[in-house]
């Protein structure tokens, strides 16, 4: 689902209006696309398998896994497979642990992606049950998945170097930083958390 177009310049309006070097930053950098993903189990093994490799590298694994366990890599054929059979996918054994972790609480119910609790906290509690999904890989989950507008993910490199940018610190942020700096800006988080990727790397280009 994802937040929409409308919605991140809404959000981005109103924390403008309240902090005048973000909307000095909107109007150097401009408005961001949307970042969706699909909701669900794919999208969360899609996170495992790209964990600290290339985009082409994650790619070619979701392929060959693709092509032994079936379109979307269903948590039962997964389950079912051996250790070499994945291996040969190019999933690793830490990876396999991850993918089986996952596979596992939904076949069990113990994560139930369509009605995962309303409350952000609660939500990423759930998620980071799933062993290799971290509280970064959760936020970013529920906010290109769900579309959750108040997400902050503050621990992000990116996140933390945009934000010292547009603010004009002195040094990086730490996390605890920009997380007590953020609250006045709920429950637009999750905008302002697009627009400083956004914001991010027109900085770096």
């Amino acid at each position: 689902m994802g937040l929409s177009k409308e919605v991140i310049k809404a959000g981005l309006d109103h924390v403008s209006s309240i902090e005048p070097r973000l909307a000095e930053a909107v109007a150097r950098s401009g408005y961001p696309e949307p970042r969706i993903r699909p909701e669900g189990y794919e999208t969360l093994l899609r996170t495992i398998v790209g964990q600290q490799v290339s985009v082409a590298s994650a790619a070619a694994v979701w392929n060959k896994l693709e092509a032994r366990l079936g379109n979307g890599c269903p948590a039962e054929a997964l389950i079912a497979t051996e250790f070499d059979e994945l291996r040969a996918c190019g999933l690793s054994r830490q990876k396999q642990g991850y993918a089986r972790s996952l596979a596992e609480l939904i076949l069990s119910g113990g994560l139930d992606l369509d009605n995962l609790p309303p409350d952000d906290e609660e939500a990423i509690a759930l998620l980071t049950k799933v062993k290799g999904i971290g509280r970064w890989s959760a936020e970013i989950y529920l906010l290109f998945a769900q579309g959750r507008p108040d997400i902050w993910p503050a621990g992000d490199l990116a996140i933390q170097i945009g934000v010292g940018n547009f603010l004009e610190l002195p040094e990086r942020p730490s996390e605890k930083d920009i997380r007590e700096r953020a609250e006045a800006w709920s429950p637009h988080r999750g905008a302002v958390a697009i627009f400083t990727w956004h914001h991010y790397h027109v900085m770096v280009m």
